[in-house]
């Protein structure tokens, strides 16, 4: 087994030579033995999105779990979202999802959870690695029964929807991924929603775009079909359904940092707690906006697993981070479902005459990169964070190192960080004036080629 397809917050890799059957297996082997001898628990649940390999590897890691004694809930084909919900609803708390997320087609991997929080991270994952690596499991004959949790997730949705009369044409781009099996029965659940529908075939092969809505250049479809029907909103969904994106009335890409603050603007004199939390990704304009309200910013690690854990433990009553990921305590359980969230945002829109795009109306300008990615190796892509940051420091720079190392200017920052999903570098840059955004990228861009001329 390759170890490299442990990673900070599932395990993840190509099928099938990284990720197969015999992975599957295994995986399913050490999980249902780790659960019971270090949780003492005895049945987990068990779900699986719609990519092609999917069916064979759910079989065979349910095959593992219960040759270690251990029970199963099958709840089939799910989104991910939906398989955390109905964890909770079966009141069996922790499992596996077999899922790649927004990763291309041809990957796949296993979200697991050892708590109530969220899925496992960091050294849970590497205490799990070693434990499966170690390959000592235990033997046993568990059952398996399956609960389809469909109708259900469904309704708790609608519960938790306060939609008010207005009339709002919206747009649902499913990327061809698993919310095309629900994404437009959820939403006809609310009269006052004039829904048009695309990529909502469910074919994992994604013919029209990859399924990352945080990316604007896989939203062209869903920006096209705004403009061409005159729509007020158009929503997107990742593969496996945990991530949403925006595009307004214009037919723009709104990042989520920005939609963040329509959020936190809707729900702020409605909650007690004050405290939002988002990850170094997200710009200078929500630290401000969640002060200016008199809140508490929380600036937190990239990861879903980390911050969907740090928004429950703390009862913030909303979180998220720059790739869509985000989470609801104030009357939602703290699942990061797209769904919900792209409803959530109608909801606000529902009680207002302002378009979408006058929801973040009177912000602090700033100008700011997309996120860039620079393809390096799993083996040299801290070293090179570590590099970014000593030159930071050697510079007397200020920096937040919570994940990989964020440089504070009072007129902008720089973010250099190693991503935990692939053999990647993620930086993203933000400034006052272009002309600063620009001297700060090339500052960093020059220290990260220098890094990677020395590799060489």
């Amino acid at each position: 087994m390759d170890k490299n397809i442990f990673r900070e917050y599932d395990i993840r890799g190509v099928y099938p030579t990284q990720i197969n059957e015999d992975v599957a297996y295994t995986v399913g082997r050490s999980y249902g033995s780790y659960i019971q001898e270090k949780l003492k628990r005895n049945i987990c649940g068990v779900g699986r999105d719609n990519r092609l390999s999917s069916p064979q590897l759910v079989k065979e890691l349910i095959r593992g779990i219960t040759e270690s004694g251990c029970n199963v809930i099958d709840f089939g084909l799910v989104t991910t979202p939906m398989y955390y919900y109905a964890c909770l609803k079966a009141n069996v708390i922790i499992g596996v999802m077999v899922t790649a997320s927004h990763n291309p087609k041809d990957d796949n991997g296993f979200k697991f959870s050892f708590d109530h929080l969220g899925n496992a991270r960091g050294e849970q994952i590497y205490d799990f690695r070693d434990y499966t690596l170690e390959g000592k499991f235990l033997n046993g004959n568990g059952e398996i029964t399956e609960f389809d949790p469909r109708d259900y997730y469904k309704s708790f949705i609608k519960e938790n929807i306060e939609m008010g009369n207005r009339k709002i044409k919206v747009v649902l781009d499913c990327g061809n991924g698993t919310t095309s099996l629900y994404a437009k029965d959820i939403y006809s659940q609310f009269d006052n929603l004039d829904i048009t529908m695309i990529c909502d075939e469910s074919d994992a092969n994604f013919p029209n775009h990859h399924p990352d809505p945080s990316v604007p250049e896989n939203n062209k479809m869903l920006m096209d079909k705004v403009m061409e029907i005159g729509a007020d909103i158009g929503i997107g969904f990742d593969g496996d359904g945990d991530r949403v994106g925006f595009i307004t009335e214009n037919g723009e890409f709104m990042p989520i940092d920005k939609a963040m603050i329509a959020y936190i603007r809707d729900i702020n004199d409605k909650v007690t707690n004050k405290s939002y939390l988002y990850d170094v990704k997200c710009g200078k304009a929500l630290e401000d906006e969640i002060i200016k309200l008199g809140g508490t910013p929380i600036i937190y690690r990239t990861g879903n697993s980390w911050t969907r854990y740090e928004v429950n433990k703390n009862k913030y009553p909303f979180g998220g981070e720059y790739s869509g990921h985000m989470y609801f305590t104030d009357r939602w359980p703290g699942l990061d479902s797209g769904l919900y969230n792209g409803l959530r945002m109608l909801e606000i829109m529902s009680h207002t005459d302002k378009k979408f795009s006058e929801l973040v109306d009177g912000i602090n300008t700033y100008y700011n990169t997309p996120e860039i990615k620079i393809a390096v190796t799993d083996e040299t892509k801290f070293g090179i964070v570590d590099n970014v940051k000593a030159y930071a420091i050697s510079k007397g720079y200020k920096i937040i190192d919570v994940d990989g190392v964020r440089v504070q200017f009072e007129d902008g920052w720089a973010l250099v960080r190693a991503s935990n999903t692939g053999p990647n570098l993620t930086m993203r840059f933000e400034a006052n004036t272009k002309e600063r955004l620009n001297e700060i990228k090339e500052e960093f861009e020059k220290v990260i080629n220098e890094s990677l001329d020395s590799i060489k």
